[in-house]
């Protein structure tokens, strides 16, 4: 079941209202400037991308995620842990071709035919989009090099294992310590993931694929990033936290989690 999971990273939470910034300042003048800032519209709707990917775009509400992150024209981007490329075939779109994506993924879950042929239409549509097979302790990006990154629904795999996807124990502070040397000073790290139960967050993932956002703000703020903002777009608070999120009474409504990180610098 997780190599589906991970090809198409689980359907998004109903939408909700326009973007809200809870106590925290919409994105910097730099960030919405009109002559930085793509047309993300277009970016989501623009022909080309396969119907299984547009049809998750009512509930995953990109170009509005988009917006919030702060994703700028000609920014080079790190998806972390890609899946299928549905955020990677969109970021692609949304940078142009001054701008340019590298799409990681550990090699179990892209070896097959399938995911093979998956990511050579991506990269067809998308010449600006490269996929790089890497486990993702293992990824280190040139110093200073990202403008942004996208961390969408996979920052809870950091504390997940499974021998028989051959997913081995990571060490999350280790993987952050890689993505902020790798970081640009200013660069932005988006994350976007299931709100899970305190409590001991091994066990927590293990069950219900969910992360308390508590841990990961603190993880973040531990390996010196600061966050820069934070949305409501995706509340739900009708969610069980309890159910994981494969559950069919929950799967694609889950309540979720929208924080923005940013490198000092």
């Amino acid at each position: 079941m997780r190599a589906a999971i991970i090809l198409t990273l689980a359907t998004s939470a109903l939408a909700f209202s326009a973007p809200v910034w809870a106590g925290q300042a919409p994105p910097s003048s730099a960030a919405t400037d009109d002559a930085a800032s793509p047309d993300f519209e277009a970016a989501v709707t623009a022909p080309g991308r396969g119907e299984a990917e547009v049809a998750l775009d009512e509930s995953r509400r990109p170009a509005d995620v988009l917006a919030f992150m702060g994703l700028e024209t000609g920014d080079v981007v790190l998806d972390v842990f890609a899946g299928g490329g549905y955020y990677s075939e969109i970021l692609g779109r949304a940078v142009g071709s001054e701008g340019s994506v590298v799409a990681v993924n550990p090699p179990q879950f892209v070896s097959s035919e399938q995911a093979k042929e998956k990511w050579a239409a991506v990269i067809a549509r998308q010449p600006n989009v490269n996929m790089v097979p890497s486990q993702l302790p293992d990824y280190k990006p040139a110093p200073n090099s990202i403008d942004f990154a996208m961390l969408h629904l996979i920052y809870h795999d950091f504390y997940w294992q499974s021998e028989k996807f051959k997913f081995e124990k990571m060490d999350p502070a280790a993987v952050l310590a890689n993505l902020y040397a790798g970081m640009k000073p200013g660069g932005v790290v988006a994350v976007i993931d299931h709100v899970g139960s305190a409590g001991d967050t091994r066990a927590v993932v293990e069950k219900t694929h969910r992360i308390d956002p508590a841990t990961a703000r603190s993880d973040f703020l531990a390996a010196g990033f600061v966050l820069d903002g934070e949305s409501g777009i995706f509340a739900n608070p009708d969610d069980d936290p309890e159910k994981n999120v494969f559950d069919p009474a929950v799967r694609g409504k889950t309540n979720r989690f929208v924080m923005r990180f940013r490198k000092p610098g």
